[in-house]
């Protein structure tokens, strides 16, 4: 998906220098407007002979100059790790999948459930349990294993910042047996590099009546900010101006109804 951001941003600059219109690149590989706008923003995969056809329209002639575009656009056309699951992995979750690699920060609002990216294999195999009762076990092994490649592909060493807001119910929501519940806890207390915040019930009413949703922020100029809110069968990115802005609004009063992240070890650790 990096790569993808990458040469959809030199795309853009490229058109723009040369004063033309998406809707005339698009129509220049016979597509359309809003085709080379998700190409732009790298939500979509290239095909070489677009590649070749744009830069022709956008000036680029010299081979020297088109070789290193068009090997770009050669790796953000390699697969992510994702699409090894093609019956697990709905497409609309690809497209988050690849995006939540590319950020630079995830911020996390978590009303319900200790989210994906900090459960532990017990915690998340007992969710999964409810969520798909009628998995077979090997099914379940193979969601737990796509799990820990989202875990291991989020936390390397250069990868994202998490800021996660879970809402008190989530401590108290028992998952799974009392020493797999526990477990969870713990592992939260025990966490390095992640910001978390409890939202107590003594803050009372709140601005995110909808549910969960994410923020991602991006370290490439050419993609914007984006909010995904999911539900059970799909997702939705939400990156237009007024409807990203109530988002980081919602999410920056959250963080201050929320008790500071140094608190946050007293509520995660049991009372005697």
């Amino acid at each position: 998906m990096t790569r993808r951001i990458q040469l959809g941003g030199r795309l853009r600059r490229l058109r723009e220098a040369r004063g033309i219109t998406r809707a005339d690149a698009g129509y220049a590989i016979r597509s359309s407007e809003s085709k080379i706008s998700r190409m732009e923003l790298g939500r979509v995969g290239f095909k070489e002979r677009d590649i070749a056809d744009l830069l022709t329209l956008y000036g680029v002639t010299d081979p020297a100059d088109r070789l290193p575009i068009l090997e770009l656009a050669a790796e953000a056309n390699r697969p992510g790790w994702w699409q090894e699951y093609p019956d697990l992995i709905p497409p609309w979750m690809t497209t988050y999948l690849g995006l939540e690699e590319a950020a630079s920060l995830l911020r996390v609002f978590a009303p319900q459930f200790v989210p994906d990216l900090l459960q532990t294999e017990d915690y998340a195999r007992a969710l999964l349990r409810v969520a798909h009762p009628k998995a077979s076990p090997e099914e379940l092994d193979t969601r737990i294993t796509i799990l820990r490649r989202r875990q291991l592909a989020f936390f390397r060493p250069d990868g994202p910042r998490l800021w996660a807001v879970l809402d008190e119910s989530v401590l108290h929501r028992p998952v799974g047996p009392p020493e797999v519940h526990q477990a969870q806890l713990t592992h939260l207390l025990n966490l390095k590099g992640v910001i978390l915040q409890i939202l107590p019930f003594s803050a009372g009413a709140h601005p995110a009546t909808a549910g969960p949703f994410t923020l991602l922020r991006f370290p490439h100029p050419d993609l914007p900010d984006t909010a995904f809110t999911h539900t059970l069968t799909s997702s939705t990115h939400h990156d237009h101006p007024t409807s990203l802005d109530t988002h980081l609004q919602t999410m920056e009063h959250l963080c201050v109804l929320a008790d500071p992240p140094a608190t946050t070890p007293t509520h995660l650790t049991p009372t005697p």
